[in-house]
């Protein structure tokens, strides 16, 4: 569930969940923790997520946090909504890529520690589920993360109990 920050006239942001005011900094600890924003104008009920993260991500460019090339951002401008859909398309498909990789390479080190001896049982039934459609949704990610999470600190424990006895 998406937390939800209430943005009013003044510019001010309010999260809702913790019943605070918080900062853009703050919203990017957020996000970075792998939570799901969603900013909502207080009096007319328009979504400005979009705008706030790129809002964001412009004030790391002024802090010089990080640098996007002024080439890209020249033609972001000058070429606008196609080159911003080319780059949306473009920045999806890499994280489609990614994500495939990462279940690939989870995959092979499943395989690998079950030749080592260290394999946690895994449930047969996880193999035969559909995959989503959508691989990419944050709630399928955040449980695929939880549930990787909980393999590699099974197999860490695992490891240390052969070195220890």
């Amino acid at each position: 569930m998406a937390y939800v920050i209430k943005r009013y006239s003044n510019r001010k942001l309010y999260d809702t969940q913790e019943s605070r005011y918080v900062t853009l900094d703050e919203l990017e600890e957020l996000i970075r923790a792998g939570k799901e924003i969603s900013v909502v104008d207080v009096s007319n009920g328009e979504d400005l997520t979009s705008v706030t993260l790129a809002q964001i991500i412009l004030e790391k460019e002024r802090n010089h946090r990080t640098a996007l090339p002024t080439a890209f951002l020249h033609q972001l401008i000058k070429h606008g909504e196609a080159w911003q859909d080319f780059v949306q398309k473009s920045f999806r498909s890499s994280l489609d890529s990614i994500i495939t990789s990462q279940r690939e390479s989870d995959r092979v080190f499943r395989e690998w520690s079950a030749r080592a001896g260290w394999a946690v049982p895994h449930a047969p039934e996880a193999e035969s589920r559909p995959k989503p459609e959508k691989p990419n949704e944050p709630e399928n990610l955040k449980d695929e993360v939880a549930a990787l999470r909980e393999q590699l600190r099974a197999l860490e424990e695992r490891l240390e109990k052969r070195r220890q006895a």
